[in-house]
């Protein structure tokens, strides 16, 4: 049984398809990267994941159950951090979090263990209203963790994150998958999701352009290989004389080769034999933004222009 699979599944509002024929399966225990640009249908697939909405066609199901129709025992499985979270002001962190354990059914004595795994226990008795919007972020993934959840689904959840939280954020996730709790997460900085995530799933106009992960992604768009030479580039790209796909310009001593992944090896073997023409050679695979660009068809969004 995987954590979720979709078949065919689409979201009609009025005459406007704001999902339509999306079909994958998602094992359990990974950590999926939902991507895609304003309106490609992101917040859609993660309500109908979260039964919130029904689909007009096709099949959803989550943990076995049909997410529209589970009871409360399936809805305390399920952790979501929204984009934008939103607390009452005048209660304190743990005030809150008790409030969402009654909520959800947890153990009251988690929010004291979440609060401090989310780095905000010396906050906790402080009111919210006087909480950064990190900590704010803080505070909704502790709520979403409540109950161990078997399923994550988190929007956006490094906003407002320095980048030492940002890390201590991704160690709770390799933490959870490697319990075997299944997340997907969205962002808009594709980076820091290429190394952390098992499976991409890109979304343009409503449609599933691609999902799978990395290697199989990057294999079905042939995208061209970089090898960047350093050494005596001039030399280099004399001998090479055009023999590869492409090669960019050389720039103080540093020379970016492209060449189709079939050529790869040939390449390398080639630079190989140049001896000491060359003092270092670093091979540059398509990245996760290379992929976006490459399946969804559009240029790589600014910050704030992606869901």
């Amino acid at each position: 049984m995987t954590a979720i699979t979709i078949e065919n599944a689409g979201k009609a509002y009025s005459d406007h398809f704001a999902l339509d024929g999306v079909t994958m399966d998602v094992p359990h225990g990974c950590c999926v990267a939902l991507i895609g640009h304003n309106g490609a249908g992101k917040t859609t697939l993660m309500k109908l994941i979260l039964g919130l909405i029904r689909p007009t066609r096709g099949r959803i199901e989550v943990l076995g159950r049909d997410p529209a129709k589970a009871d409360k025992s399936f809805r305390q499985q399920l952790g979501f951090l929204p984009e934008n979270v939103a607390f009452h002001e005048e209660l304190s962190g743990a005030d809150t979090l008790a409030f969402y354990a009654r909520l959800k059914g947890a153990d009251a004595s988690e929010s004291v263990k979440l609060l401090e795994r989310v780095g905000l226990a010396r906050a906790a008795g402080r009111r919210v209203k006087t909480y950064s919007k990190g900590m704010r972020q803080r505070l909704g993934l502790a709520q979403a963790l409540l109950g161990k959840p078997r399923l994550l689904l988190l929007d956006e959840p490094t906003t407002g994150l320095d980048p030492v939280l940002r890390q201590e954020f991704f160690q709770i996730i390799r933490e959870l998958t490697a319990a075997g709790t299944t997340v997907m997460l969205s962002s808009h900085i594709l980076t820091e999701l290429e190394a952390r995530t098992d499976l991409a799933a890109i979304l343009r106009d409503g449609r599933l352009a691609a999902f799978g992960d990395l290697d199989t992604l990057r294999s079905k768009a042939g995208l061209p290989v970089t090898v960047r030479v350093k050494g005596d580039t001039l030399a280099i790209a004399g001998k090479l004389n055009g023999a590869f796909h492409k090669t960019l310009a050389a720039d103080r001593g540093v020379l970016d080769v492209d060449c189709p992944p079939s050529s790869k090896m040939g390449l390398l073997r080639t630079l190989a034999g140049y001896g000491e023409l060359c003092s270092d050679l670093e091979v540059r695979l398509p990245s996760l933004d290379d992929l976006y660009l490459h399946y969804s068809g559009r240029p790589i969004a600014a910050p704030g222009d992606l869901e």
